[in-house]
């Protein structure tokens, strides 16, 4: 080291070899010096980690729609009326529900509407009458095996494939229909922007869209009163385009006629329902082959 008195380098030892001053008080002097520079910067503060900014995003739109649900339910006339642009996001949200909750309740409780359908051509005059009471008491011990059953498993129903594409084309068949009345809104010389025709229309939609979300519930628990509460929300649809349509003023004395218009959309609601109903129908066809085709479903009868 360099002795801090005459700047002789040293090897070693405590004293210079030069000067003979004592290099044990240097080396503690410059511990010294560092360790108070050392004290006297600033250290910086423990800052703690934000939560993540999607997820705080996605509360708060959580929060908001369920406010805004709970609106629709309470006041659905007064909560349409209010509904502006800022809404659109939560009617958004209402469509794609109303479009999901459908083939989610037909995936959990096809097999209710299959018993259903089964018990109701039982009930047909031209069969009944030709029935034994023992064919009768064979048919309900075969419902209560296909209740026992997990035949999802057997015939492999993919939930993913039949949930998503099915949802994907009502969700399509609900824009077209919402596109459609926008339309004939427009020709009744209604002035208003496609958000905000939008919002108002979904915002209408949410009794219908909870009819479902009660039927899914009653669907998961196995209740077969679901298919009424499915029923009711699909038909829903046709009170929702003359309520959105009469809920805005028209800007002229001149424009379509509102009746005229509301059957307009009927058309196309029909034409709508019809495709899907044909989508379905295909998804039944494919169920009933792999049925058909299943070995395992036939050991088990």
């Amino acid at each position: 080291m360099n002795c801090s008195n005459c700047g002789h380098f040293n090897d070693g030892g405590k004293f210079c070899v030069k000067c003979g001053h004592k290099l044990q008080e240097e080396e503690a002097a410059i511990q010294t010096a560092a360790t108070s520079e050392y004290q006297s910067q600033p250290q910086p503060a423990y800052a703690p980690q934000e939560p993540n900014q999607r997820v705080r995003q996605a509360k708060k739109v959580s929060k908001s729609f369920f406010r805004y649900f709970a609106e629709g339910i309470k006041n659905p006339t007064a909560t349409a009326q209010a509904a502006g642009e800022s809404q659109f996001v939560n009617a958004l949200i209402t469509v794609i529900l109303y479009a999901l909750s459908i083939p989610v309740m037909l995936y959990v409780g096809w097999k209710l509407l299959l018993i259903q359908f089964v018990r109701s051509m039982f009930k047909l005059p031209i069969i009944s009458e030709e029935l034994a009471p023992s064919d009768m008491e064979d048919f309900n011990t075969g419902v209560d095996l296909i209740k026992a059953t997990d035949i999802n498993s057997i015939i492999h129903f993919n939930f993913t494939d039949f949930v998503f594409k099915q949802g994907i084309f009502i969700f399509i068949g609900l824009a077209v229909i919402i596109g459609a009345t926008y339309v004939a809104a427009k020709f009744g010389k209604v002035d208003v922007s496609f958000k905000e025709f939008f919002s108002r229309f979904g915002t209408f939609l949410i009794i219908p869209t909870a009819l479902l979300l009660i039927g899914l519930v009653l669907a998961f628990l196995h209740v077969e009163y679901f298919s009424y509460f499915m029923n009711f929300g699909l038909l829903s649809i046709f009170l929702v385009v003359p309520f959105t349509i009469a809920s805005f003023k028209q800007s002229g004395t001149n424009g379509l006629d509102r009746i005229y218009s509301t059957l307009i959309v009927y058309v196309v609601i029909t034409i709508v329902l019809t495709f899907i109903a044909n989508g379905l129908g295909e998804e039944v066809k494919a169920i009933i082959t792999r049925m058909g085709n299943s070995t395992e479903l036939n050991d088990l009868f």
